[in-house]
């Protein structure tokens, strides 16, 4: 269980294939702290540490993983955020996030406003996921609030400590980013379709 408060981020060292999965090597600054069998939010995907030293981790992302998420676009150096299991004797700063990605998405467009910058993305239907205004979305990780929700998109403001301090600021026209959406959201939205 996770908060979608970024810890750090990393930055992807190996991806070696192994049948259907990766094994995927992240240097960081929490690298150090973490033990294998440890739960860790890598761009909001729950993954498990099979290796670690000093200086880096490793996690094994399986064939599901790599299907639902944007983990099969990685490539060596690129920014990854992450997240340590949350405490149960310390605040909740963000909301409630499982580490579990419901889906992708595709940035449509930002800009940079006035100290701030907003991000559009787009999002299938497929999955009969939604969002709401003012709710909460994770996006690689990071726990927003939305806001101009449509069918199949929305946008969120992002600050600059945000910014500067997860990898939004990789994130451009065209990329690809993990959502999960509000677990009590999803609930309702599954609690309705059965009952209609």
């Amino acid at each position: 269980m996770f908060t979608g408060i970024i810890e750090a981020f990393g930055s992807v060292e190996s991806i070696v294939k192994d049948q259907g999965n990766l094994n995927v090597t992240i240097k960081s600054p929490i690298s150090s702290e973490l033990k294998v069998d440890q739960s860790v939010s890598h761009n909001g995907i729950c993954l498990t540490v099979v290796d670690c030293n000093n200086k880096n981790h490793t996690v094994t992302a399986i064939s599901e993983t790599l299907i639902k998420t944007n983990l099969k676009y990685i490539k060596k150096n690129d920014i990854i955020n992450l997240e340590r299991a949350m405490k149960l004797d310390t605040r909740l700063d963000g909301h409630i996030v499982q580490g579990h990605i419901d889906q992708t998405a595709e940035c449509t467009s930002f800009k940079k406003l006035n100290g701030s910058w907003i991000y559009n993305f787009e999002y299938n239907l497929i999955n009969n996921n939604i969002t709401i205004e003012k709710g909460s979305i994770t996006i690689n990780g990071v726990s927003l609030t939305v806001i101009n929700s449509k069918k199949n998109s929305f946008s969120v403001a992002v600050i600059p400590y945000t910014f500067n301090n997860t990898n939004f600021h990789k994130i451009k026209k065209g990329s690809i980013v993990n959502l999960e959406f509000d677990i009590i959201g999803k609930y309702i939205t599954r609690l309705y379709n059965i009952n209609n």
